[in-house]
């Protein structure tokens, strides 16, 4: 084995070396770069080795520079296909034939490539009629008068028919004194001799001489007018679509040859009986000057209507367009529903979603200016028609009209004048054109092309059928110099629009605005009277007027919200449900004014909430509490007082507490659950997926294919739908709370009234200054400060009967009320609290002989003793009575007595104390969140970023009103904030 190995290693010694000496296995692999032009005269390039390769003998490099051909004076001797021997000609005066295999005598001299050569209008004949070769060749003229007509080819090899305009023209294949241009001979006409063939940039400021119309302008004109030639007739009208159908005072353009012809052709007649489509001539124009634009878009409907549903659907909007190419070639017949108008790349399905009537479309994107100049070498031009089938089966082809913004006519942009009145209507389009602005070189200087591109539907005004004038092409044309085009770019966008007449819609919101602000001031009339009379003040003051302003805020608020909401659901169920088109979704400019009265009711609601709060955060309250000592047989002796020195009797302050406590608690419950409101919301918006609902489209499915085209949002209907969901949880939760949770399970405010009830505590609202609410909580077993035992025993007897009854009058169980006091009773309650409020005021009108929290308490004592005392009728001259409201006086909320002489509390079954607490002003609360959320959305079209800040601002405001209340209440009823928890 030992010995095997010591044999192997001189043979793997050398196999190493062979390696390491060989360069190929020492460095990466490379070739030098050559092309065909680097080779030499006597070279050519190899296409297997891609190497320059010498050429054999007596041979150079031919043309391409990818073979050899035998030099001047010598012939082909033999080749293979793949290399060629090359042989002297005996005479050097002799050329060689043009296969290159003969040497020939020649009757004239020899080319530069030692060939014959033969005078003009005549051919060269090398060989007899059975294919022999001459021993000198011929030069045969050709015979240009009647009946030859005859001229050499364009290789010079035959005698063929000279072309007809010669014939014409001249009768020979001379055309003489006649003028000739584009390989044509025309005699003399009205035409000028001398064209325009510059194109107007104008967006460039630049006039470029196009070499395709320096080339073929007259000639087309010539041939059009004089041959009546109909290919020439159709490659002016491109020239002047390329010239973007402007006109002028010059007359030798391609749009003014145009015109000249399309007067003087009159006697022809006109094709398909159509007075704007000259017999043999391109229809470009809707008429010889502009003001007939109306007359074609809104008289005459398409013959066909649109229907979204049902048997009779109808959704397809079927484009055609004859497609000619730039020389005026007849191509084919085209259907646009695919990408010939489009230039974005997408697929197939997001592109025919452009044709589905009802569908908002549109596509933008940004492309390559090299991209464009390969996919369109020449402009390919388009005469779109709409494509209808009658009654009788037959498709009819309704001419589309287009609306060029580029036209000028007399240097004036006349088509981006708002006044349909001064349009002037075409009709040939094209979408890229990188043939006019070509100068003298293959690559054009400017290129143009159509970056704006919008189809346009009109519903006939009162249809109930989906009857709609003829679509109007909006195209706008960007021009474009060439300096880099690896690194240029454009912009393009694709659309279709549909619209309605909205001014009746907006003349009947303007009225229904109108009346219902009208009513509204009223309204807010009433609600000013009401509370000048609760305040007592008879003066008109600015006070007055900026109370009549913030109610009037709040009822606008209200008219604004329900015309918006009442529009959105308009719009989503008559647009989404309808089954022939009888009304379309207004434009996004259209949407600007319902999205400025969607603002105008949340900017409203918001300053009638604030108001709200800032009324609740200061309403004056105060608990009375009817708990008095008991007898002093219990009362123990105080110690450390010298002798036995018996203690006052006292009641137990922690019912008060308790009750404030409850009080504070309730003071931010609602009758929705907010966080329940805004998953509810999100989970139908975005998970069962109800915004597809908002989509500008006419489908009412949910769910959408992602492969789909999706449209945008209409923000009319995001409205609607977005409010339609939060009001619809809104009143579920209400209605939920209301019938069930409240009955059985807990009324947190009748809750409140019973522990009232039975911590002897009655508690007195002052939301203005001579008006309020009075919970009697006055205990009908006297006392409430006892124990277990003795609480359990009252109750029970409640329970069973066998007391009386909970109510302020006698046999009644009513213990609610609203109450509207006299301004005597109101000036007492003020003067009790006179010295806390000094104290709280500023330092110099600070008492300062007692401490404040003796001040408090002497305070708190005085002003429980005076208000039970009102209450068990102890002051004549403040007494009150309890009566009824009347049913108007409640649905106005304004009371018809006026409280001169006596103090009014009025029976309320209603529980309307909680009007100063949040759970009283659900509609206000629910209304500025919907609308909170919608204008969130409005401005991001976002619904999850919308219920995030709608969350926000509901904590914010929810411990706004809790800290502030908190204080508020301790300020008031005089129980310090430390026990309010």
């Amino acid at each position: 084995m030992a010995t095997g190995t010591l044999n192997s290693l001189p043979l793997y010694c050398c196999y190493c070396l062979v390696f390491l000496i060989n360069p190929y296995y020492c460095q990466q692999f490379s070739i030098s770069f050559l092309q065909p032009t680097d080779c030499g005269v006597q070279q050519l390039f190899d296409i297997s080795s891609l190497t320059c390769v010498k050429c054999g003998p007596n041979q150079v490099s031919s043309k391409s520079g990818l073979s050899c051909e035998c030099q001047k004076g010598f012939k082909i001797l033999s080749s293979n296909g793949g290399s060629i021997t090359c042989q002297k000609c005996a005479d050097p005066k002799s050329g060689v034939t043009q296969d290159g295999y003969e040497c020939i005598s020649c009757p004239g001299g020899l080319g530069e490539d030692g060939r014959c050569q033969c005078p003009g209008g005549s051919v060269l004949v090398e060989r007899n009629v059975n294919g022999i070769p001459l021993q000198e060749a011929l030069c045969e003229f050709c015979n240009g008068t009647d009946p030859a007509f005859s001229s050499p080819d364009t290789k010079g090899n035959r005698c063929v028919r000279c072309q007809e305009s010669f014939i014409s023209t001249s009768q020979s294949c001379e055309c003489g004194s006649n003028y000739m241009a584009g390989g044509m001979c025309f005699p003399p006409s009205n035409l000028p001799s001398q064209v325009q063939t510059t194109i107007n940039f104008a967006q460039l400021g630049l006039a470029v001489v196009s070499s395709w119309l320096v080339s073929f302008l007259y000639s087309s004109a010539a041939a059009c007018l004089l041959f009546t030639n109909r290919t020439a007739c159709q490659a002016l009208g491109n020239m002047c679509v390329m010239n973007m159908h402007s006109s002028s005072s010059i007359s030798n353009d391609a749009c003014g040859l145009f015109n000249t012809i399309y007067r003087a052709t009159a006697a022809q007649g006109n094709n398909q009986d159509n007075p704007y489509w000259r017999s043999n001539l391109p229809w470009l124009y809707y008429g010889e000057q502009p003001g007939l634009a109306s007359r074609v878009l809104q008289t005459e409907p398409l013959p066909v209507g649109f229907s979204f549903k049902g048997a009779n659907k109808n959704t397809n909007i079927g484009l055609l367009a004859a497609v000619y190419t730039v020389q005026g070639e007849f191509l084919r017949w085209e259907n646009l529903g695919r990408k010939y108008l489009q230039l974005c790349p997408d697929t197939i399905t997001r592109l025919q979603a452009a044709y589905t009537f009802g569908t908002a479309y549109k596509q933008n994107c940004v492309l390559s200016v090299s991209d464009l100049l390969a996919a369109y070498p020449e402009p390919l031009f388009y005469d779109i028609f709409m494509a209808q089938q009658n009654s009788a089966g037959d498709t009819r082809l309704v001419p589309v009209p287009i609306l060029n913004l580029n036209l000028q006519l007399n240097s004036q942009f006349i088509n981006q004048a708002s006044n349909m009145n001064s349009w002037y209507l075409t009709r040939r389009l094209l979408v890229v054109d990188t043939l006019s602005g070509r100068e003298m070189s293959v690559t054009p200087r400017v290129i143009r092309v159509a970056n704006n591109l919008k189809l346009r539907f009109q519903l006939v005004p009162n249809t109930q059928n989906g009857q709609v004038y003829p679509p109007l092409v909006t195209v706008s044309y960007t021009d474009i110099l060439i300096t880099d085009q690896a690194k240029q770019t454009v912009a393009v966008s694709f659309s279709l629009e549909y619209e309605m007449d909205q001014n009746d819609a907006q003349v009947k919101t303007d009225i229904a605005l109108g009346v219902l602000g009208g009513v509204a001031v009223v309204y807010s009339l009433l609600k000013t009277a009401s509370w000048k009379r609760r305040i007592a003040s008879p003066i008109v003051d600015v006070k007055t007027i900026l109370k009549f302003l913030l109610f009037y805020a709040g009822d606008l608020a209200n008219i604004f919200f329900f015309i918006t909401m009442g529009t959105g659901l308009y719009w989503l169920i008559f647009y989404k449900a309808q089954q022939f088109v009888s009304v379309l979704l207004p434009l996004p400019a259209e949407e600007d004014r319902f999205v400025i009265y969607v603002g105008c009711a949340f900017a409203l609601k918001a300053v009638q909430f604030l108001h709200e709060l800032w009324l609740q955060m200061s309403v004056d309250i105060f608990f009375i509490d009817w708990e008095r000592p008991r007898s002093s047989k219990s009362s123990k002796p105080v110690e450390g007082c010298g002798e036995g020195k018996s203690a006052a009797p006292t009641v137990s302050i922690w019912r008060t507490y308790f009750v404030a406590n409850e009080w504070n608690e309730i003071q931010t419950i609602r009758k929705i659950n907010p966080t329940f409101q805004i998953i509810s919301v999100l989970f139908f918006l975005e998970v069962v997926s109800f915004s597809s609902l908002a989509l500008r489209d006419p489908s009412s499915e949910l769910q959408r294919n992602t492969e789909e085209y999706i449209p945008d949002y209409s923000r009319i209907l995001r409205y609607g739908v977005a409010a339609a969901m939060w009001l619809s949880i809104g009143f579920i939760q209400i209605i939920f709370f209301s019938v069930f949770y409240d009955r059985f399970v807990e009324d947190k405010i009748r809750q409140f009234v019973d522990l009232c009830s039975i911590s002897n505590v009655s508690v007195l609202l002052l939301s203005l200054r001579c008006f309020g609410y009075y919970i009697h909580g006055r205990s009908v077993h006297g006392h409430a400060d006892t124990n277990m035992e003795e609480m359990n025993l009252n109750l029970k007897k409640e329970a069973e009967n066998l007391c009386g009854q909970r109510g302020l009058a006698p046999n009644s169980d009513i213990q609610t009320f609203q109450i509207s006091i006299t301004s005597r009773l109101r000036a007492q309650y003020d003067r009790i609290l006179e010295p806390l409020n000094r104290s709280n005021g500023p330092s110099r009108l600070i008492d300062a002989s007692p401490n404040p929290f003796e001040q408090n308490t002497r305070a708190y004592h005085t002003m429980n003793r005076f208000l039970a005392s009102v209450i068990d009728h102890g002051h004549r001259e403040m007494d009150y009575i309890v009566k009824d409201k009347l049913l108007f006086e409640r649905v106005i909320g304004m009371e018809f007595i006026e409280p001169l002489d006596k103090s009014i509390f009025y029976n309320d079954d209603s529980h309307s104390f909680a009007e100063v607490l949040f759970y009283g002003n659900e509609a206000t609360l629910l209304i500025f969140d919907t609308l909170f959320f919608c204008v969130v959305d409005l401005g991001s079209q976002n619904y999850i970023l919308a219920a995030v800040l709608t969350y926000v601002q509901q904590l914010i405001f929810r411990l706004i009103r809790n800290v502030s209340g908190r204080r508020n209440l301790a300020r008031k009823t005089l129980v310090d904030k430390r026990f309010l928890i």
